[in-house]
């Protein structure tokens, strides 16, 4: 990835700078919806969980809590709706969801608390999303590429299939993301994800409607 070693400082000031300014831009926005989330459901605002970034490192992820406070205890008795396949755990329908939890989903808003992870330099604004450590661990070693580089708020895979549950999709639209990377391509991406989450992209190709 020879461009990627050249342009990384570039790619990585954009982060820093994009993400703090989002941070300062949102903050209304981010309040509004934490608070919303407390009287919807009883739990934390935020939900906090360990993923794998770059290079194999742990980090701790922020998100805004979608589910009911105990949706990770609950989730062995829910293993066998997965549509994900493989280690993508994807359940259509999910009853441990909550009903603010379901437009955050459906509006992507949940993600905005990574933005601090991106300032903290754990994440991208683009790339593969990270995964839990327990699904890591069951990566084949093609699959162990996605580790490359740093993990993404959104990516090409958000932006072009987003509803398709498959994980060997999931995994190849990664890889054609890190194998073609350039800062073009992520600012493609970028461009594209607000149009995403309002829902005037047809999720299935990626073309605007």
């Amino acid at each position: 990835m020879p461009e990627w070693s050249k342009a990384r400082p570039v790619k990585r000031v954009i982060d820093a700078v994009l993400g703090a300014g989002l941070l300062i831009v949102l903050s209304p926005l981010l309040a509004l919806v934490a608070l919303v989330i407390l009287f919807d459901s009883p739990g934390p605002a935020i939900f906090v969980q360990p993923r794998i970034g770059e290079g194999g490192r742990r980090f701790q992820m922020f998100k805004f809590r979608t589910m009911c406070a105990d949706a990770e205890q609950r989730l062995g008795e829910l293993a066998h709706l997965n549509a994900g396949g493989g280690q993508l755990i994807r359940i259509r329908n999910d009853p441990r969801v909550t009903r603010f939890g379901s437009l955050l989903r459906r509006t992507s808003l949940d993600e905005l608390p990574q933005l601090v992870n991106v300032v903290k330099g754990e994440m991208s604004l683009v790339g593969p999303r990270p995964q839990s450590p327990s699904e890591v661990r069951l990566y084949s070693a093609a699959q162990r590429r996605r580790l490359e580089v740093p993990p993404g708020m959104t990516g090409l895979w958000q932006v072009t299939a987003r509803d398709d549950p498959s994980f060997d999709r999931w995994i190849k639209f990664d890889l054609d993301y890190i194998d073609h990377w350039s800062l073009a391509l992520d600012l493609k991406i970028l461009f594209k994800t607000p149009a995403v989450m309002l829902g005037t992209v047809n999720r299935s190709t990626g073309e605007l409607d």
